[in-house]
């Protein structure tokens, strides 16, 4: 029989955390896909790899036996399609929302600028999922926003930018010039279920410095749903910097929030990459950094 890769993973993902619901927030999928796919596996090898109880969840003997084998192959395709890329003249360049603003519009400029004979993808994905990406081969480099796990990625930081409250154009805090966080204490919050719990809560503010929990609004699967959910006064958003600029709009408005910590963006790559195309790009985006992109850091 064949079996998917990303089966193996949702596999090992269960095995190391023995929890089918921190397994999926790891993997950014539903518990109920995650269960239904490990129920596949089990039928299709005609073993059963987990015990399940209402209080735990364990390896059984053939489980046990399988988990390192599924690392291996897992460890062995990803080395196989690093290989393969890394002499094939494509960039594939994942991010989030606004990547890293003007800084990475900057590098991918100057970097085909000096590599002409490069094709550089643009990959895009939803809240936290460039990590992953990373993870699954899916892209060569990636701007991930922090905080995020990166075990087993190299990441430096490579930007900075400030928080801003995004609301509608009709809000009451639209006539301000700047807002605390403390402003925001009784307005509904669009958030997600789509990244991992602590990436949520770093944006929300949660707890807040009194010890509350934000008003939790309106759930979003991408920046355009939440977006709208903004602009249609129901909720308010926290977004960086970029976002205000990239994703203007007549019936938003974006204001500073003065006192809490910035947006760090960093530019991540797997640990053990050799791709020389790679190691280049990271090379551009420091340059370009020093030099003064908006919001890099020097």
């Amino acid at each position: 029989m064949d079996v998917d890769t990303r089966v193996l993973r949702y596999f090992v993902a269960v095995a190391e955390h023995l929890s089918f619901t921190r397994a999926a927030e790891s993997l950014f999928v539903s518990q109920p896909s995650l269960s239904r796919q490990i129920r596949r596996l089990e039928e299709d090898l005609r073993l059963t790899l987990f015990e399940r109880t209402s209080r735990e969840v364990r390896l059984t003997a053939a489980g046990a036996a399988l988990l390192p084998a599924a690392r291996r192959i897992i460890a062995d395709w990803q080395a196989a399609q690093r290989a393969a890329r890394g002499v094939s003249a494509v960039l594939r360049i994942g991010f989030e929302a606004t990547g890293a603003g003007a800084l990475g519009t900057r590098a991918r400029t100057t970097f085909s600028a000096r590599h002409p004979e490069v094709t550089v993808e643009p990959k895009r994905f939803d809240w936290g999922g460039e990590v992953e990406a990373l993870r699954e081969g899916l892209v060569d480099t990636a701007f991930v926003w922090l905080p995020a796990d990166t075990t087993g990625l190299r990441a430096e930081v490579v930007a900075v930018e400030p928080r801003l409250v995004g609301v509608a154009a009709s809000h009451r805090l639209a006539a301000r010039t700047s807002v605390t966080i403390a402003d925001l204490r009784e307005e509904p919050l669009v958030w997600t279920r789509r990244a991992p719990r602590h990436w949520v809560d770093w944006w929300a503010v949660n707890p807040r410095p009194d010890g509350s929990e934000p008003v939790w609004g309106p759930e979003n699967d991408n920046v355009e749903e939440m977006l709208d959910h903004v602009a249609a006064g129901v909720a308010v958003c926290i977004g960086p910097g970029s976002m205000a600029a990239y994703h203007a709009r007549p019936d938003l408005a974006w204001r500073p929030i003065t006192d809490i910590a910035p947006l760090r963006i960093a530019l991540a790559r797997p640990a053990d990459c050799a791709n020389p195309l790679v190691m280049a790009f990271a090379e551009v985006v420091r340059e370009v950094a020093r030099t003064g992109g908006a919001g890099a850091v020097p």
